[in-house]
């Protein structure tokens, strides 16, 4: 064979051979690429509506240009880009090859996330919105965060973790149904476990540690000192007054805290903020003195005063008896009122007990000190009634202050029973100033002081041995009280009632029974008057036996009458035997 036919021969053979190898290499390719599978592609145009790609089948692959738009609204491909993308269907009616490259994200995101539920990885995402029961999450596709694995705690407000990043684990995955369930909790409980463990270890009681406000109540707040929670109570949050937590702390404030104590058996730890700061009542007998004159602000207002703060963590109490000289305050929210800023003065201090008294009346001039210079022992003065009680009736004098008549100053007459016998509120009346008691602001005044007392002259109106006439007015066990007048009464003891046994007094005498009876005894001191029944009887009895002895005397002869006499005397003396 000649070298031109040589030459020949092998061209031909070469040609034949790379035909026969691109040829395969076709045949495949195609044989590789297979409808819903992912396959690798190149970009070779970027028209308006498609992108076309070459995925080394017979037939280029076209891909809607939207799937190819980012978040600034451009196109985010350029022609020579290599893109996975998924096969839809490899000739349609115009003989092309239907890509998707969304499809080809989701099938890769959900191997990998297969990848990790089997490797028990964590996934990444955002909270996208909220949806009945929880969240839902874009980690690739959509899963969906139940409310109750968004935290620790339960959330009331889920909308505020929508556009948050966060790591997930998966707890339940269906890839068939689409399904995937996440929680934050679980990871957050794990590394609470972990930060826990930590924070036990270097736990001690004394130290000052920083921590975050996780849960508020009426009683404190839960602080997460990391990992573990401690109780930081109201009462140990301020020297000063805390009416609620929530006056000082809001979810999610970064405080420091103190360890007043530690558990490590029950991890109870409890929690302090004013004992990182000096008690101010260390300095209080430097900073104030007794009768010192003070301004502060009414911060508390109870049942029995006021109670007012003098700087951070130091209070004195108003009472309310140290309120006013004059007026009856019924209650301390009648003269002051929380905000009010007030002028007292401090009356005592005990700082042991943490205890400071304040007066506010003291601010003011006492007039129970210039009251017996305005009204003199003896003096007279005028007022109306404004309150009757069983004891007496106090008559105001002037603003605030009321003088007391007592019942036994009410009147010299003994039938008074009850002050309201004789007055009633709002009448007008005059009244002796009997006395002054500044320090206990008590001013005792008598009405029947100014009116003669009857028993002055008693003892010439009702002298011993006289007879008088009276009503019964009262039955006692042991005598019977008589009126003798409009304010004098006397009294016969039952042995003065009559000659004979007399076993009850009822038995003699009857109410508003009037009688006739004999003064035996008088002490006009003590206003009593003694009468006897009986021993005028017998006075009565023997003036009528002395008169009928007179008649019977000058009836008779001289001579008869003689002897008669002498009769009568040996009688007498024989009866005296």
């Amino acid at each position: 064979m000649s070298n031109l036919q040589t030459s020949q021969s092998s061209s031909f053979s070469g040609s034949d051979d790379e035909d026969f190898e691109k040829l395969f290499d076709e045949y495949t390719k195609q044989e590789q690429v297979i409808e819903g599978e992912i396959v690798r592609g190149t970009v070779l145009h970027i028209g308006k509506e498609f992108v076309t790609v070459d995925i080394g089948y017979k037939s280029e692959g076209l891909i809607p240009v939207d799937e190819f738009i980012g978040l600034g609204g451009q196109v985010n491909v350029k022609v020579g880009d290599a893109v996975d993308v998924y096969v839809d269907n490899l000739e349609n009616e115009a003989g092309l090859v239907e890509l998707s490259k969304e499809k080809a994200q989701k099938l890769r995101i959900w191997e990998e996330i297969s990848e990790a539920c089997e490797r028990d990885e964590l996934v990444e995402g955002i909270i996208v919105s909220r949806v009945k029961g929880g969240l839902t999450v874009d980690i690739g596709v959509k899963a969906f965060l139940p409310g109750s694995q968004v935290d620790l705690r339960p959330v009331r407000n889920l909308e505020k973790y929508i556009g948050e990043r966060h790591k997930f684990k998966v707890i339940k995955f269906n890839k068939r149904r689409g399904n995937i369930v996440l929680s934050r909790r679980a990871l957050l409980e794990k590394e609470r476990e972990t930060m826990k463990k930590e924070t036990l270890d270097r736990l001690e009681v004394g130290m000052v540690l920083k921590g975050v406000v996780k849960n508020i109540t009426d009683y404190g707040c839960f602080v997460d000192l990391g990992g573990i929670d401690g109780l930081l109570h109201i009462t140990d949050m301020s020297w000063g007054r805390v009416n609620h937590p929530d006056e000082m702390f809001a979810m999610g404030d970064e405080i420091k805290v103190k360890v007043l104590k530690f558990d490590a058996d029950s991890e109870r730890v409890s929690l302090g903020l004013k004992q990182i700061s000096e008690d101010p009542w260390l300095h209080v007998e430097q900073n104030y003195l007794p009768d010192q004159r003070i301004t502060g602000k009414v911060v508390s207002i109870t049942d029995y005063g006021a109670f007012v703060e003098l700087e951070d963590g130091v209070e004195g109490l108003i009472h309310i008896s140290e309120m006013s000289w004059t007026k009856r305050v019924k209650h301390p929210s009648k003269v002051l009122a929380e905000g009010d800023t007030v002028e007292a003065v401090i009356l005592d201090i005990d700082a042991k007990a943490k205890r400071i008294s304040l007066g506010l009346k003291q601010t003011e001039e006492n007039p129970w000190e210039r009251l017996e210079d305005r009204y003199p022992i003896g003096s007279t003065v005028r007022g109306k009634v404004r309150n009757i009680t069983n004891f007496g009736v106090f008559v105001g004098i002037e603003e605030g202050i009321d003088g007391l008549v007592h019942i036994s100053d009410l009147s010299h007459s003994p039938k008074v029973k009850h002050p309201q016998d004789l007055y009633k509120k709002g009448d007008e009346v005059e009244a002796q100033v009997l006395h002054i008691d500044k320090e206990n602001q008590r001013f005792s005044l008598g009405i029947k002081q100014l009116h003669r007392d009857p028993w002055d002259d008693i003892e010439y109106r009702y002298p011993i041995g006289s007879v008088v006439e009276g009503r019964v007015s009262k039955l006692l066990d042991f005598g019977g009280i008589v009126e003798l007048d409009e304010f004098v009464e006397g009294l016969v003891h039952i042995s003065e009632l009559s000659h004979d046994k007399v076993v009850g007094v009822g038995d003699v005498l009857k109410e508003d029974q009037k009688i006739r009876a004999k003064v035996i005894s008088l002490n006009a001191e003590e206003r009593k008057i003694g009468l006897s029944i009986k021993r005028l009887s017998e006075e009565e009895l023997n003036a009528d036996y002395e008169t009928f002895l007179q008649a019977q005397r000058a009836s008779m002869p001289v001579k008869s009458q003689t002897r008669f006499a002498e009769l009568l005397k040996d009688y007498t003396l024989d009866e005296k035997e």
